[in-house]
């Protein structure tokens, strides 16, 4: 499997259209399912003010990101770790939203539609009818909140990774792997162990002058008593 990016944001309001700006990002690689150790993490200041509602979410003052580095300066990096990755998220649309508005805001290419993937619609699909927030997901999959007491947009990511793999039975596929690469050495084992006699011999490496010699040595030293044949 491909190298992906989980992805997770928090924002000055929840509407982008009505002019709303990232002031967080975390993002965090993942190969097979599971995360690489590679991770972006960036505090942005939004050049505006946070709305209430939105700090009693994610706990993010107006004051925690003043100063700090601006949308502009931390595109292109952002740009760079994520690549032409997928980008998993959880109820994507809001995410690809933000992201893309700031990407077309700044001149940068926007991220495709296709290249996102939802675990909210994986979730809703998988679990039709229940609750598929992502606190209701670890509390599913039993995977721990308990460094958890507001969104941030790192922590949230390194839970939703987690929840992807549970989403899509990854630790059921990485036992199936372990199985398969038992079974094909015990059957390398086994096919080693079928080999039966060599139907045809190999022939003789000797010369017949060494042949010779060899009787000759039987036949003077060791005459009907030897263990050895004569060579032939």
């Amino acid at each position: 499997m491909a190298l992906e990016i989980v992805l997770d944001t928090e924002t000055t309001g929840i509407d982008h259209r009505k002019g709303h700006r990232l002031i967080e990002i975390g993002c965090i690689e993942i190969e097979d399912l599971l995360p690489t150790g590679r991770t972006f993490h960036r505090y942005i200041d939004p050049e505006r003010e946070i709305e209430a509602d939105a700090i009693r979410v994610h706990g993010i003052s107006n004051e925690m990101v003043r100063g700090k580095p601006k949308f502009a300066h931390i595109c292109d990096e952002m740009l760079e770790f994520i690549g032409d990755r997928k980008i998993i998220a959880h109820n994507a649309a809001f995410d690809r939203g933000f992201v893309n508005m700031e990407l077309e805001k700044h001149g940068k290419p926007v991220t495709p539609d296709d290249q996102w993937i939802d675990t909210l619609e994986i979730a809703r699909h998988k679990y039709p009818g229940m609750a598929n927030s992502l606190d209701a997901l670890c509390r599913r999959f039993n995977i721990s909140l308990a460094e958890r007491d507001l969104h941030g947009a790192l922590i949230d990511a390194r839970l939703l990774a987690s929840v992807y793999l549970e989403l899509l039975g990854g630790k059921e596929r990485a036992l199936d792997l372990e199985v398969a690469v038992v079974k094909a050495v015990e059957g390398v084992i086994a096919s080693v162990q079928d080999y039966g006699a060599r139907p045809r011999p190999l022939a003789s490496r000797i010369t017949v002058a060494e042949a010779e010699a060899h009787d000759a040595f039987i036949k003077k030293y060791l005459k009907d008593k030897s263990l050895w044949p004569a060579a032939g």
